[in-house]
C-alpha cells in the first residue's frame, strides 16, 4: 500500500442517474468500463505514452460511451425494472475488437466494442447519400474502394440473455474456459454459453419449497482463475460454498463450506447483519478468497475451511454505531473488495470517500481519501486517520464528522501495475503509483 499519485479525475455529472454503479478494468489494464445507474456504460482508454509526456502514460481518456441498458416494466408482475448496470465483467480480447458483459437486474448484455476508421465508397446500386439508383441508369460498372475516415468507436449489442431470473442478479463471472459464464440472483445461478441466448443450466437453487422458510440469500459468486469446473458462491449468513461442477449438474451440494464460528462473546442484535458477505473474490493464483463483509476484509486458504488465515478491519470504529448507521440503512451498503495484480495487497472501500488498503506482507494498513479538495493532479494522498475519542490531532477526522453518503462502494486495480481506479458517487478518480 504505497503512496498513490493521483493521475486523473473524471466528473460524470450530478444526477441520481450519474452515480457509478460498477468498475471493471478489462484483462490488459488497457481499457477501464464503469457502469451506472441511468444503465449507460461509459469505457476509458489508456493514453499511449510519448517521449515528449512520459507522465501522461497512466492517464485514461473517454473511449466509448453507449447506453446499455433502459428502462423496462414486468407487466405480469407490475414490476419496474430499473436500468441500472449491476456488474460488468470483460471478456479476453480475441481480434481487434473488444465484449463485454454488462447486466441489470434481469438482462444480461453481450456488447461489441470496434472501431472504424474507412468507409466504403462508390457502390454500383447507391449513389453517395445512399439512395438506390434506378438500374437503367447504370451504363458502367464501378469498383467500391475503401477511403480513410475519422475514426468511431461503435458498440453493438451482439447477445441479450433474458427471462432467466426471478430475483435480481447480483453477479456475473465469465469462466476460464471463455465459451461459458455464470449469472447469480438471490436464490439461484444460472449457467450460460455466450453464443446460446435462449437456453441457460440451473447449477445452484436454494430457493425453499416454502419461502417462510427462507433463512439466506446468495450474495456474490465467482469463477475460479483457471479451473473451469471450480466456483464459489457467498451468504447473507457469512458463509462461502466451494462447489465443482464435475460432481453434480446441480451443485446445492457444495464441495466445501467456509464459515467462521461466532464469537458468543461479540454477539449483538447486528451480528447477523454486519456477517452477511457483499463480495467474494479469488486471487489471481486461486489459491485464496478474499470475502467482504461490513467491517472486516478476510483472506481464506482454499485447503483451509475452519476459519481465516487473515482478518483486515476495515472500520471498526463503527462498532459503536451500528444503531445510528441500523436506522439509516447504511448498515446493508454493500462494499466490494479487489487484489493487486500480485494477490499482495487489498483494497476495499468506507465511509467519507475514504478507502482502505492492506498490504499481506507487511501487514501495513492505509486510509486514502478521494475527493476534489484533496485530488489536484499528481498530489500526493496523504493518509487519514479517524480519531475514536479523547483529544483529536490537527491530522485526524472525528468519528462523529464522518459523512456517511458519501461512499466508496466500488473499487478496480489493473491487473499487472499499481493503478486503481476509485469510484466515489458520480465521481470516478485513478490513481497511480508516485512517479520520481
Amino acid at each position: 500500500a504505497r503512496e498513490k499519485d493521483n493521475c486523473r479525475f473524471a466528473r460524470i455529472t450530478h444526477s441520481a442517474s450519474d452515480i457509478i454503479s460498477t468498475v471493471e478494468f478489462n484483462s490488459t489494464g488497457e481499457l477501464l468500463a464503469t457502469g451506472d445507474k441511468g444503465g449507460r456504460v461509459v469505457v476509458f482508454q489508456r493514453e499511449q505514452e510519448s517521449k515528449n509526456q512520459p507522465h501522461r502514460r497512466g492517464e485514461y481518456n473517454v473511449y466509448s460511451t453507449f447506453q446499455s441498458h433502459e428502462p423496462e416494466f414486468d407487466y405480469l408482475k407490475s414490476l419496474e425494472i430499473e436500468e441500472k448496470i449491476n456488474k460488468i465483467r470483460w471478456l479476453p480480447q480475441q481480434n481487434a475488437a473488444y465484449f463485454l458483459l454488462s447486466t441489470n437486474d434481469k438482462t444480461v448484455k453481450l456488447w461489441k466494442i470496434s472501431e472504424r476508421d474507412k468507409r466504403p465508397e462508390g457502390y454500383n446500386l447507391k449513389d453517395e447519400e445512399g439512395r438506390i439508383r434506378d438500374p437503367t441508369t447504370i451504363t458502367s460498372l464501378r469498383v467500391p474502394v475503401l477511403r480513410p475516415m475519422d475514426l468511431m468507436v461503435e458498440a453493438t449489442p451482439r447477445r441479450i440473455f433474458s427471462n432467466a431470473h426471478t430475483y435480481h442478479i447480483n453477479s456475473i463471472s465469465v469462466n476460464s474456459d471463455y465459451e461459458t459464464y455464470m449469472s447469480t440472483d438471490d436464490l439461484r445461478i444460472n449457467l450460460w454459453n455466450l453464443e446460446i441466448t435462449n437456453r441457460s443450466f440451473n447449477i445452484v437453487d436454494i430457493k425453499p419449497a416454502n419461502m417462510e422458510e427462507l433463512t439466506e440469500v446468495i450474495t456474490a459468486a465467482e469463477f475460479h482463475p483457471n479451473q473451469c469446473n471450480t466456483f464459489v458462491y457467498s451468504s447473507s449468513k457469512g458463509s462461502i460454498r466451494l462447489c465443482d461442477m464435475r460432481t453434480s449438474a446441480l451443485c446445492d451440494n457444495h464441495s466445501k463450506l467456509f464459515e467462521e464460528p461466532e464469537d458468543p462473546s461479540n454477539r449483538s442484535f447486528f451480528s447477523e447483519i454486519i456477517s452477511s458477505i457483499s463480495d467474494v473474490k479469488f486471487s489471481h493464483s486461486g489459491r485464496y478468497l478474499m470475502t467482504r463483509d461490513y467491517l472486516t476484509v478476510k483472506v481464506w486458504d482454499i485447503n483451509m475451511e475452519s476459519r481465516p488465515l487473515e482478518t483486515y478491519q476495515v472500520h471498526d470504529y463503527l462498532r459503536s454505531k451500528l444503531c445510528s448507521l441500523y436506522e439509516n440503512d447504511f448498515i446493508f451498503d454493500k462494499f466490494e473488495c479487489v487484489w493487486n495484480g500480485t494477490d499482495s495487497v487489498l483494497m476495499t472501500g468506507s465511509y467519507n470517500n475514504f478507502f482502505r488498503m492492506f498490504d499481506r506482507n507487511t501487514k501495513r494498513d492505509v486510509t486514502l481519501e478521494a475527493s476534489r479538495e484533496n485530488s489536484k493532479p499528481r498530489a500526493i494522498l496523504k493518509p487519514r486517520k479517524v480519531c475514536v475519542g479523547g483529544k483529536r490531532r490537527k491530522d485526524e477526522i472525528s468519528v462523529d464528522s464522518l459523512d456517511f453518503s458519501k461512499k466508496i462502494l466500488h473499487t478496480a486495480w489493473h491487473p499487472n501495475e499499481n493503478i486503481i481506479a476509485v469510484a466515489a458517487t458520480n465521481n470516478l478518480y485513478i490513481f497511480q503509483d508516485k512517479v520520481n
